[in-house]
């Protein structure tokens, strides 16, 4: 997954909460779970709709749709052609600056450990260890060290925009170690 300017883009396989090298039937028992819990029929009808019934719902969709691209296997691979082409457009954006993890400040707020660094407008292009988790890297603290470390080892990076300006940087994900003051 990459950070968008709006908001992180959910592939289908993050809607059936499966990877991306998952087989037909890991998909298919995911998607049949899924829609087990969401389907309409089975939540208790309440006279009024509440925005837990339509988030629920919206849920529902999404679930239905994942299904009906992964579940036919030349659309899948027409997704995931799709999918790799998108990510190599967003690796390949002109971005301002490349950070390491040493380059960033961070700031513990007790639920999640936000990193920043101020961008020449004077805004900052930021993230939190929820969002970086989402992707798939996870931020480890030792006492005033910080580490970032991925599910996959490899080294990746992620696009982080600016908070006011168009500018973008790229955070390179490697096991760096940020030392906190």
């Amino acid at each position: 997954m990459l950070l968008d300017k709006n908001a992180i883009h959910e592939t289908h396989y993050d809607v059936l909460n499966v990877k991306e090298d998952a087989s037909y039937d890991e998909i298919r028992a995911s998607y049949r779970s899924a829609v087990l819990s969401l389907h309409p029929d089975k939540l208790l009808k309440t006279s009024d709709a509440s925005s837990s019934n339509q988030t629920t719902g919206d849920r529902f969709l999404k679930v239905q749709k994942a299904w009906e691209v992964l579940g036919d296997s030349s659309s899948r691979l027409f997704y995931d052609n799709e999918l790799r082409s998108s990510r190599r457009d967003v690796s390949a954006v002109d971005v301002a600056e490349d950070l390491s993890l040493d380059d960033m400040m961070a700031e513990d707020d007790g639920e999640a450990l936000e990193l920043f660094y101020q961008c020449r407008c004077g805004d900052y292009f930021s993230i939190d260890s929820l969002e970086l988790q989402k992707m798939g890297y996870f931020l480890l603290r030792d006492e005033s060290r910080i580490s970032i470390l991925n599910d996959d080892s490899l080294p990746g990076s992620v696009i982080l925009p600016c908070g006011s300006c168009s500018l973008k940087a790229r955070l390179i994900a490697t096991q760096y170690y940020l030392i906190l003051g």
